[in-house]
């Protein structure tokens, strides 16, 4: 196996991220929405987080584009201008060499440099490995929301976890947004 690289995704990449996404819309409870996405939706993506000043990275070896994350504002109201609230996807047949913590770790050191103070991880409360993998990396579930989504014909609760960036007093010491 080849080295695993973290890096800023490219336009390059949005075929490769394209696929990822849409393989968990169609499969898996990691993501709710139930309609894929083409790649002109993801290049839209892109532009805007970018332009926004968010990060959106991917792993990477010899191969190709093995998983990506980003994050964004958690919610659009000033006051949660500190907070973001984060994804990661890994390609199917990847899972458990190391690149959704990988990842995970990038994005937080990410949003650490960028002044912010919490990181928010809204996962399907059946998702052990995801939960496990966030509470690894100092996540604390802090909530539990029975039956706020549907997939796949059921009902899905969301565990709610966040990560504390820093100790900082007082809000606006430190921030950089």
């Amino acid at each position: 196996m080849t080295a695993v690289r973290i890096r800023d995704a490219e336009t390059a990449d949005l075929e490769t991220i394209t696929a990822i996404h849409n393989h968990a819309v169609l499969h898996t409870t990691a993501i709710w929405n139930e309609e894929a996405v083409d790649l002109a939706d993801r290049v839209a993506w892109l532009a805007d987080r970018t332009a926004r000043g968010y990060p959106v990275i991917v792993a990477v070896d010899d191969t190709g584009v093995l998983g990506y994350a980003s994050y964004a504002q958690w919610r659009p109201h000033s006051g949660y201008r500190l907070t973001v609230e984060h994804s990661v996807y890994v390609l199917g047949g990847q899972h458990g060499r190391g690149i959704g913590t990988a990842l995970m770790a990038a994005l937080v050191e990410r949003a650490t440099d960028a002044g912010m103070h919490v990181m928010i991880a809204g996962i399907d409360s059946g998702n052990a490995a995801s939960i496990a993998l966030h509470e690894r990396l100092g996540f604390v579930e802090v909530g539990r929301m029975p039956q706020v989504g549907t997939k796949f014909g059921r009902w899905l609760d969301l565990s709610m976890l966040q990560l504390v960036l820093d100790d900082r007093v007082e809000p606006d010491a430190g921030s950089r947004r």
